[in-house]
């Protein structure tokens, strides 16, 4: 029974933002996703010609693994890191209804890092805030909006501590996506070499009791019809 459970909400033995030979994206960008965990969504929820797309696009991880596998895919992105990505905001994105085969999303989870100095970008808004859930369901409408009938999409998200207070971010975002869509699973997406994990942040997670936190959420939920 034990294995059974983590097999059905972990992914596990993805540590490298590269396997095999070929780069991909930039593991230098702020909140890189890592390729082989797109490489595995991929492989279980499309199908070679299939159209994928990501609103949120960072530093191309996803048009490269796309590419690798053979699926057609458009990055897009509020600030353009290479010449594939297409400046847009997520909260419109310019396709058609029902025409895209999956969408992955790794979004901000609070204004914690600095994606850009775009004054538009969701990323500045604190996962503190109404607003911030408000913003994201909008990009969230829209993946519902160009997915096929009966599509599946893949979004990446994390909770947040700080100054002494916990903001469940995953939740409080997923609450809003099932709206939307119904969920297929709820993937706990390990982190390898965080920076939490020295002397200085394992003795300050004991004086001030709070959790190193270790993971992120892979929501991979179904367009609702």
């Amino acid at each position: 029974m034990s294995d059974l459970i983590i097999e059905s909400t972990t992914l596990w033995d993805f540590p490298k933002q590269n396997y095999g030979n070929t780069p991909h994206g930039n593991n230098k960008y702020n909140g890189v996703t890592p390729a082989a965990v797109i490489w595995n969504l991929l492989q279980r929820y499309t199908k070679e010609g299939d159209l994928v797309v990501d609103p949120m696009c960072g530093s191309g991880t996803t048009i490269d693994v796309a590419k690798e596998l053979k699926r057609e895919v458009i990055g897009y992105d509020i600030n353009i890191t290479r010449p594939e990505i297409i400046k847009n905001d997520s909260r419109k994105i310019p396709l058609k209804d029902n025409s895209v085969d999956f969408v992955f999303i790794d979004s901000p989870y609070s204004d914690n890092i600095n994606y850009s100095d775009n004054k538009e970008c969701i990323g500045k808004i604190s996962c503190e805030k109404t607003e911030f859930y408000d913003e994201l369901e909008k990009t969230a409408s829209e993946i519902a909006r160009v997915l096929k009938s009966d599509k599946t999409m893949g979004w990446v998200i994390a909770d947040q501590w700080v100054k002494k207070k916990f903001t469940p971010v995953g939740f409080l975002m997923w609450q809003r996506l099932e709206k939307y869509f119904e969920t297929v699973d709820m993937i706990c997406l390990t982190r390898h070499n965080q920076t939490s994990n020295t002397g200085i942040w394992h003795e300050r997670a004991r004086q001030y009791n709070f959790y190193l936190r270790g993971f992120k959420y892979l929501f991979i939920m179904r367009k609702k019809i």
